[in-house]
C-alpha cells in the first residue's frame, strides 16, 4: 500500500484484541478491518503489545496498515485516566517498567475484586481466568465469568451492577501518574494521546486544565470523535483541544463482541496520521 495511499483511507486509531479485554484474536481483527474497509488500524491493548506480531503478520494479507499501540490506564487528579500510546520503542526501559508494574497490580487488583465478588456470588479467581486469553486482567474477565455463570446475561448488565465503580465489590486500580506516563511514552519514542476523556469528566472547565496539565508533559492528541463523547459535546472537546495545540484523533474502540462499538464508527483524519508518525520510534507497517 505505502505511506501515501494509506494517507488516503480510513483510519481507526483505537482497536482491541484479547490480547487484554477484546474478544477476538490480533489476526482477526485485522480481518475485520479489512472488512469494514479500512486503510489502517492502531491495535491499542491495555497495558500490552503482545498482539503486535500476530497482526503485523497480517498487514499484507488483508491489505490493511498497523499502528503499534497501546492504551496505558493512569491516574490523575484521583481519576482514572486511559492515554493512547503509539508507536513507541518496546524494548525501552520505561516500557519495560510500566509492564511489570501494571501486570502485578492487575492482577491483585482483580483478585480483590473476585475475592470480594465471591462472598455473595458462586464465582472464582480460575474462572475469571478462563476468560482471559492474553496476559493482561481487567473487569471485562469478571464479566464474562458472571456470564458464563449466568450470573448475568451481557457485559452490559455486570458493568452497571455487579463490578460497576460505584459498587460494594469494586477495587480501583492503582495505576501511575498520567503525566508521568506521558513523559515516557515521549522517552520511549512514542506519542500519547488522550483516550475519551467525557468518561473522564464532564466538566468542561476541569478538562479544559487537564488538557492543559498533559500538554506540558507532552501529551500529542485528544480523541474527540469517540462514542462515549457525545455528540453535542464534541465542539467543546474540539475547541479544548485545538486551544491547547493538540491534535484531534476519532476511533471506534472496538472490543469484537466485548461492546457495541463497530470498527471504523469513527475515524482519525489521514493528515494528522502522518503527523503522528513523524519523528517515533517506530514506522506505520504498511502492505
Amino acid at each position: 500500500m505505502g505511506t501515501q495511499l494509506l494517507l488516503a483511507g480510513a483510519i481507526d486509531t483505537h482497536v482491541h484484541s484479547w490480547c487484554s479485554d477484546g474478544t477476538e484474536a490480533p489476526a482477526e481483527v485485522m480481518r475485520q478491518a479489512r472488512m469494514a474497509g479500512l486503510a489502517a488500524i492502531a491495535l491499542t491493548d491495555h497495558d500490552t503489545t503482545a498482539g503486535w506480531e500476530e497482526a503485523a503478520g497480517r498487514v499484507d494479507a488483508e491489505n490493511v496498515a498497523l499502528i503499534r499501540g497501546m492504551e496505558v490506564t493512569t491516574r490523575h487528579d484521583g481519576r482514572s485516566v486511559h492515554m493512547l500510546a503509539y508507536l513507541f520503542d518496546p524494548d525501552h526501559e520505561a516500557v519495560h517498567e510500566h509492564s511489570r508494574c501494571l501486570h502485578a497490580t492487575r492482577r491483585e487488583r482483580i483478585e480483590e475484586m473476585v475475592e470480594n465478588i465471591a462472598r455473595d456470588y458462586p464465582i472464582s479467581l480460575d474462572d475469571v481466568l478462563e476468560q482471559a486469553s492474553g496476559e493482561i486482567l481487567g473487569r471485562p474477565h469478571i464479566a464474562d465469568a458472571l456470564i458464563a455463570k449466568g450470573i448475568v446475561e451481557k457485559r452490559e448488565e455486570a458493568f452497571r451492577g455487579i463490578i460497576s465503580s460505584r459498587g460494594q465489590y469494586y477495587v480501583p486500580n492503582k495505576a501511575p501518574d498520567t503525566c508521568e506516563v506521558i513523559e515516557w511514552i515521549g522517552e520511549a519514542g512514542g506519542k500519547a494521546v488522550f483516550a475519551h476523556p467525557y468518561l473522564v469528566s464532564h466538566d468542561m472547565e476541569r478538562l479544559t486544565g487537564y488538557v492543559r496539565d498533559f500538554s506540558e508533559a507532552g501529551l500529542f492528541g485528544v480523541e474527540v470523535d469517540h462514542r462515549d463523547n457525545p455528540d453535542d459535546v464534541r465542539p467543546a472537546l474540539r475547541e479544548i483541544a485545538q486551544n491547547a495545540g493538540m491534535e484531534i484523533f476519532g476511533a471506534s474502540d472496538s472490543h469484537g463482541a466485548g461492546k457495541p462499538n463497530r470498527l471504523g464508527e469513527n475515524v482519525t483524519a489521514p493528515d494528522v496520521i502522518a503527523r503522528l508518525e513523524d519523528g517515533a520510534a517506530l514506522p506505520i507497517l504498511c502492505p
